[in-house]
């Protein structure tokens, strides 16, 4: 049977939603028995009440709990301690126990203790990419390139008797994130370029957002990371970080590249702006993320992508640095 439910609330359609999303929202109140479904099975529009999924819910009857995951129980991550210092260029500092090891991306390192043993693999260094063997590292590697990534993860590991640090610094001014990963279901989504480093055992893979308008016109939400595991991660966004609980049926809209991270529940697609002045003249592109709840959802004030823009702007203006900044004709002045 098909888990893909439409609502009717007050005249009003909302979906597609899954049956969780909908069990949620009868158990925060936003769904009461005056709502109409169809969908998942049911041909047209019934009441909810009538229906066998959300009835019990209606009822007095608590609604069941989410599916447990299929397969193995999930292996955990190392239990690393952390201090994130400084405040518009940050960095992380990852306290490992011994025989405890953090993995990053290539170019984060900053520094670390004698202790520490440095070594650079294919893959991410998880329990799946072990269990896979050659080719699957070298396949985890190619799926870390469509990202923008390197084909490479380095591992530092304590290799020494007593505790010891390795620091990895953000690449532009931002804010670093730290994500317990058991805390969000094990799995969360971001932006390609948002992984910093993370306690070795958390899986870095790729999400396709199957979302026609996010494929087409989503930019930098087409490919997405996709972390997994029992751990802690961390993840970099530019500028001032927001981070939003958004209840059942609550829609977000923001511009494509100001989205860091969400969870999986989160529903994502890309909207036109609506209005022909507005796309044309407006500044803000003709497309905008919409984000529907439940779920956490990160956002950036500053995507490295304006920021970068910016400076290309200012370089071509001031014609690359020739040297014209401090005349007061500026660009008029006379060459050499």
């Amino acid at each position: 049977m098909s888990d893909v439910w439409y609502l009717g609330i007050g005249g009003q359609q909302q979906g597609p939603l899954g049956t969780q999303q909908i069990l949620d929202m009868i158990r925060t109140g936003v769904v009461t028995a005056t709502a109409y479904v169809y969908g998942g099975g049911v041909t047209s529009w019934t009441p909810i009440t009538q229906v066998p999924s959300f009835s019990p819910a209606l009822h007095g009857a608590p609604p069941p709990p989410p599916p447990p995951p299929i397969g193995a129980a999930p292996v955990a991550a190392d239990q690393i301690d952390f201090e994130i210092f400084g405040a518009e260029m940050q960095f992380v500092e990852i306290i490992l126990d011994p025989g405890e090891a953090a993995i990053a991306e290539a170019g984060s390192f900053f520094y670390m203790d004698p202790g520490i043993r440095m070594e650079t693999i294919f893959g991410d260094g998880s329990a799946q990419a072990q269990s896979q063997g050659f080719m699957g590292k070298l396949l985890g590697g190619a799926k870390r390139v469509l990202t923008g990534e390197s084909l490479f993860t380095t591992v530092f590991g304590n290799g020494a008797q007593q505790r010891q640090k390795v620091s990895f610094a953000a690449p532009y001014p931002g804010k670093i994130i730290p994500v317990d990963l058991r805390q969000h279901q094990g799995t969360l989504l971001c932006q390609k370029d948002a992984f910093l480093c993370a306690a070795k055992g958390i899986s870095i893979g790729i999400a396709w957002n199957k979302k026609l308008g996010a494929g087409l016109f989503g930019g930098e939400g087409f490919i997405l990371q996709k972390l997994e595991g029992q751990g802690l991660a961390f993840i970099h966004a530019g500028g001032t970080v927001v981070s939003r609980d958004l209840a059942p049926g609550e829609t977000l809209r923001l511009d494509t590249g100001c989205l860091v991270a969400f969870e999986p529940r989160v529903a994502y697609d890309i909207q036109w702006v609506g209005g022909f002045k507005s796309a044309l003249f407006g500044g803000e592109g003709l497309f905008f993320a919409t984000l529907t709840g439940p779920g956490r959802v990160w956002l950036q004030s500053l995507p490295f992508s304006r920021f970068a823009g910016r400076m290309l702007a200012a370089a071509v203006a001031a014609g690359f640095g020739r040297g014209e900044e401090g005349s007061v004709l500026g660009g008029l002045g006379m060459g050499s």
